[in-house]
């Protein structure tokens, strides 16, 4: 099965190799948020509704992806740091060359390169408490202050360890025979355990903790925002590996752990549909306590032990309320689509990525937030 993440970005292609391609100029470089006069002369909010409209690039710079999605007015870049990709095969991801070097790499295609999607020096050692854990977390709070002044403010975490991100079926087909990922806990509920046996909640639960309290603060110091993921999917453990953000009050215990205005969340809101909840309820919550620091805009179909990732427009989330929603709270950070639909003439070598995929997630998303955003301003 190709069910795991960290397989899929360690795909990555060149960067160096890409940064040097033709037809890649910074001078297409856009704002991420525009204020537009209307003819009473108002200022709306009306360009992407104010968001950092962002794409993932875990599979490297894809010449053709960057060009399409910057025609879609896409200018927000969210990856890993990959040192190899930029040419440092000796450097720590970590160190601020390396950052800063992967900022530059994405600043020369025209891009901004604002969120870290699965930081470095943060797995099984600091997850699992095992030696070695207190370096790896010195490295992490290094690794804060080099996106500092690399200027990027936003990491995306998750408390997954050994087993992340995980699908049972990820050429499931779907509308109009486009293929789409799928999960289904019946075909591996029996599934043997990891060589790190059976991992209590209580022991992530204290793992977690321990993290949090040693990098919170310095977070503060450097204004970064730690935007914790959702598990995906949210079952009590996979392979004896037990999961704990898989609730909304398990979110709500963890912003109560350090209280912290770097201390928030992704609301990836297809793992909180698949809890049950109602995005624009929790949208209002976590909002109140200004803890939203980045949003996946995703749709599905289905609960928790069974479910399929769907088009934007046909799944179980009222798409323009949860738009709405964002837009209603003040919420102006990055946002990207995830998990889309691999179509007809596109590679499912990087399930959930398809880049005509995306250009369909774009415009739908594009025209949801302009009509949220109009219709507030005309009301």
């Amino acid at each position: 099965m190709k069910d795991n993440r960290r397989d899929f970005i360690k795909k990555s292609a060149s960067l160096a190799a890409a940064v040097s391609m033709g037809g890649f100029t910074s001078s297409m470089a856009n704002p991420l948020i525009t204020k537009e006069k209307g003819r009473d002369g108002a200022s709306n909010l009306a360009k992407d509704a104010g968001m950092q409209a962002s794409e993932a690039y875990f599979s490297g710079m894809n010449e053709r992806k960057i060009a399409l999605l910057k025609q879609m007015d896409v200018f927000g870049a969210v990856g890993g740091i990959n040192t190899k990709m930029v040419g440092l095969d000796d450097a720590k991801p970590y160190e601020e060359k390396s950052v800063l070097a992967v900022k530059q790499a994405w600043s020369k295609v025209g891009l901004n390169f604002n969120v870290v999607e699965g930081p470095p020096s943060l797995g099984e050692k600091t997850k699992l408490g095992l030696d070695g854990r207190d370096e790896e977390i010195a490295n992490f709070i290094t690794f804060m202050k080099s996106m500092s002044k690399a200027g990027v403010d936003t990491i995306c975490y998750n408390w997954m360890p050994v087993i992340g991100w995980y699908r049972t079926d990820n050429a499931k087909v779907g509308r109009g025979g486009a293929l789409v990922t799928a999960f289904n806990y019946e075909d591996i509920k029996n599934a043997p355990a990891t060589q790190y046996g059976q991992v209590s909640k209580e022991t992530l639960w204290k793992n977690l903790e321990y993290f949090l309290k040693a990098v919170v603060p310095e977070a503060e110091k450097v204004g970064m925002k730690l935007a914790m993921h959702p598990d995906d999917p949210q079952v009590d453990s996979i392979k004896g590996i037990s999961r704990i953000m898989t609730t909304v009050d398990n979110f709500k215990k963890l912003i109560d752990l350090v209280p912290s205005p770097s201390n928030g969340i992704t609301l990836c809101q297809g793992n909180f549909s698949l809890m049950g909840a109602d995005i624009p309820t929790i949208t209002k919550y976590f909002s109140k306590r200004k803890l939203i620091h980045f949003v996946h805009f995703r749709n599905v179909r289905g609960g928790k032990f069974k479910f399929e990732e769907t088009f934007h427009d046909e799944g179980q989330i009222d798409m323009y309320k949860a738009m709405e929603a964002y837009y209603n709270v003040g919420f102006r950070g990055p946002i990207r689509p995830d998990h889309v639909p691999t179509m007809a003439g596109d590679s499912n070598d990087f399930p959930g990525y398809s880049t005509i995929g995306s250009l369909f997630a774009w415009g739908y998303i594009k025209g949801l937030m302009e009509g949220v955003s109009k219709g507030k301003n005309k009301a």
